[in-house]
């Protein structure tokens, strides 16, 4: 779901970003512009339904889905990762966690896993991850701690809008854990990909 740390400089990754190449064909890019436009529709649908919590809310998500596109992740992991982060929104809007109790803990392991993977690819297009002799594994421990901190900073918000903001979000001691379970569990199945080099994620 990563590569490895490159040497090239900003300019030239935003340069790559926008063209087709191995791991992402024009099909592939096409297909997470489209779920980028999802989400802007999202903004505007969200603020004439529910307000302006969830247009943040959504507006959040926009922000996140253009990570991807600006530093050329590979098309299986910008799909999945765009993805991910509008159905854990509009699970949340629709309040269908709480209609089906397992898929909040499918949707924070999908989540945190895509965001830890493509948090890694950003780090190492910018040079703050050193190159290692073992760059798989490396690549992989970094993702499940990555990943770990995601985990954690997604319940603190979750813990944060429910006292400051919206007091009907779900937030109770067993859920906390089983989210940060979860997490743990998306990661170290992402970290597994990219150790395994799966074409197109990695």
């Amino acid at each position: 779901m990563t590569s490895a740390p490159s040497t090239s400089s900003p300019a030239a990754t935003w340069r790559t970003a926008w063209r087709a190449e191995p791991g992402r064909p024009w099909w592939g890019i096409a297909l997470g512009d489209l779920l980028r436009v999802a989400a802007l529709v999202s903004v505007v649908l969200a603020g004439i339904l529910f307000g302006g919590t969830a247009t943040a809310l959504f507006l959040f998500v926009l922000g996140g889905t253009m990570l991807p596109r600006a530093i050329g992740t590979p098309a299986a992991l910008d799909i999945s990762y765009c993805a991910a982060l509008l159905a854990a929104a509009w699970c949340a809007q629709l309040e269908v966690y709480q209609r089906v109790d397992w898929l909040d803990l499918v949707v924070h392991a999908a989540t945190t896993g895509a965001i830890a993977a493509v948090a890694h690819q950003a780090f190492a297009r910018a040079g703050l991850i050193a190159p290692a002799r073992r760059a798989r594994a490396s690549a992989a421990l970094q993702i499940v701690g990555l990943g770990s901190v995601v985990a954690v900073v997604w319940e603190l918000l979750e813990w944060a809008g429910y006292t400051f903001v919206d007091d009907t979000i779900f937030v109770t001691y067993p859920d906390t854990l089983g989210d940060l379970a979860a997490g743990l569990v998306g990661s170290a199945v992402a970290a597994a990909l990219v150790a395994r080099g799966v074409r197109g994620v990695a």
